[in-house]
């Protein structure tokens, strides 16, 4: 069966960096768009980033780009989310989830398959 199963997030201050890791497992990596979707302490979700982990294309939300950087590695089937510049509005927990097809599908749960347990990140001084 599906899995992914992230890590890497913890506390981290004001401007600094965190990357996460999605290990993924049970399908075949590389050929389907994965994203990286957060939810802050007051339930509101946003979609942060996703790849085509075929193709390597890329897309972000608009506070996110410029900041954080997606990338795969397909021999390794893992998926990262770099953060840099992190303010307590990053404050969430982060969530991989798998798409259920090779199409992007922004902000749309209904066609995501899959989805991990989530990392929290929590950006505190």
């Amino acid at each position: 069966q599906v899995q992914l199963v992230e890590s890497g997030g913890g506390v981290v201050q004001p401007g600094g960096s965190l990357r996460l890791s999605c290990a993924a497992s049970g399908f075949a990596f590389g050929r389907n768009w994965m994203y990286w979707v957060r939810r802050t302490p007051g339930k509101r979700q946003e979609y942060v980033s996703a790849i085509n982990t075929r193709t390597g294309t890329t897309y972000y939300g608009d506070s996110f780009s410029g900041r954080f950087t997606i990338s795969r590695d397909n021999t390794k089937n893992i998926l990262y989310l770099q953060m840099t510049g992190l303010s307590s509005e990053d404050t969430a927990t982060y969530f991989c989830a798998k798409g259920r097809d090779a199409y992007l599908n922004w902000d749309r749960d209904s066609e995501i398959d899959s989805w991990g347990q989530g990392t929290q990140v929590t950006v505190s001084s």
